[in-house]
């Protein structure tokens, strides 16, 4: 059996699933206001473990949500990956955090946009379509009342910026999916089987996550 654990700590949602033949088999997260990745996150993954009755020798790669995020919790999401995979000899897979996020909206039409928190009115977003295809690439930019406002579609929008976006995002095809919130690692399952199956593997040694470190002040490009 193909089992794989993955890590989601991007966000404050501190989130652990054991996946098998790409299907999430058990998941432990929670979301608190401090972050609690450093205390939470190995306890999940012992408890996963445990409760799945296998062995870490079971484990046949380590996938990791490896951004864009907050700093903190991906360099111990990324930190505790790295360590499972030198331990076990095993592979790391690393997964978009912005892609997890979108999966986890279900729609027939339309575009999905995830946008994660960065501050003020600043976020990082990305554009996919209903088949959860990248449409536009990641970016850093700086919501206003014309972002995406070339868009004909319905625009579903998911993530933790809808308390400071929805005031400004107000035409008719905009859509706030405000349950979905945070990304989660029940939703890496099929992405991070999809990697393993074609060997797309990371580096462990040199394996840095998308930090975005370095904020530049956008506008949304035109899409549609």
């Amino acid at each position: 059996m193909n089992y794989i654990l993955n890590i989601e700590t991007a966000t404050k949602n501190c989130s652990v699933a054991l996946a098998k033949e790409g299907q999430t088999i058990i998941c432990k997260e929670i979301a608190e206001e401090g972050y609690s990745h450093a205390e939470r996150l190995h306890v999940f993954i012992e408890e996963i473990i445990q409760e799945a009755g296998i062995t870490f020798q079971d484990l046949k790669a380590i996938a990791v949500s490896q951004g864009p995020g907050s700093y903190t919790g991906l360099r111990i999401g990324v930190s505790a990956a790295k360590g499972l995979c030198f331990a076990l000899n095993i592979p790391l897979i690393a997964v978009d955090t912005l892609q997890v996020l979108a999966s986890q909206a279900t729609i027939s039409e339309g575009l999905i946009i995830p946008m994660l928190d960065a501050r003020r009115m600043e976020v990082y977003s990305a554009i996919f379509n209903a088949k959860f295809e990248k449409q536009r690439e990641i970016q850093a930019e700086v919501i206003t009342e014309n972002s995406f406002e070339t868009i004909a579609e319905t625009v579903y929008f998911v993530g933790d910026c809808a308390d400071k976006c929805q005031s400004v995002l107000v035409k008719s095809n905009f859509v706030f999916l405000e349950e979905v919130k945070y990304p989660s690692a029940k939703e890496m399952s099929a992405l991070s089987f999809s990697k393993f199956q074609n060997s797309e593997f990371e580096d462990v040694a040199y394996f840095e996550p998308y930090y975005l470190k370095d904020f530049m002040i956008t506008t949304s490009k035109k899409v549609g």
